[in-house]
């Protein structure tokens, strides 16, 4: 078995694991959830969808990689990206209101950061990673500065976009929008 094979094993395991965690948490407090991805390009919703019977929790996921999109389908004002950037926490929290607002679902998630090989810049280098969640009225953001290759960067942001949304569940935010 190859190195990368052992790798693409141990990620899908391991989102497999948190995807059943979280799908049971949502099962139970009768709740769905969205995503907004920008640099994970939809690998979250991906790896929610891989479950059967995910339909009765996922809404639905908008990938929105250029700033225009953010702002058209999540309603991420102008002034977050001239102010901030899109890579920033400002974007990642609109980004999550906007998902869970425009789509109903009281978990929302979102994702926005520079994954690489190029785009990084001094003040965020590749692997500078922004996470947003909006778990019923509350919303929180988080940075990561993540190590590896764009595949690796995205995976990782991956595990730690569900590990974020069952920490904050867990944390018990109630869930009532």
């Amino acid at each position: 078995m190859t190195e990368e094979r052992i790798r693409e094993e141990r990620f899908q395991a391991q989102s497999d694991e948190l995807v059943a965690g979280l799908a049971e948490l949502l099962l139970s407090r009768n709740a769905t959830m969205t995503t907004a991805e920008s640099c994970t390009g939809g690998l979250i919703a991906g790896a929610l969808t891989a479950m059967p019977g995910s339909s009765a929790w996922f809404a639905q996921s908008v990938v929105t990689y250029s700033n225009e999109a953010k702002q058209s389908l999540l309603g991420v004002a102008e002034v977050v990206f001239e102010e901030h950037g899109a890579v920033s926490e400002a974007c990642v929290l609109a980004m999550a209101r906007g998902a869970s607002e425009r789509s109903g679902s009281p978990v929302a998630v979102a994702v926005s950061g520079v994954a690489g090989p190029d785009g990084g810049t001094p003040d965020k280098p590749v692997g500078t990673v922004w996470f947003g969640w909006a778990i019923g009225n509350a919303v929180s953001a988080e940075l990561l500065h993540l190590e590896g290759d764009r595949r690796t960067v995205r995976e990782q942001a991956v595990l730690h976009a569900l590990r974020g949304t069952i920490a904050r569940i867990l944390d018990g935010s109630d869930l009532n929008q």
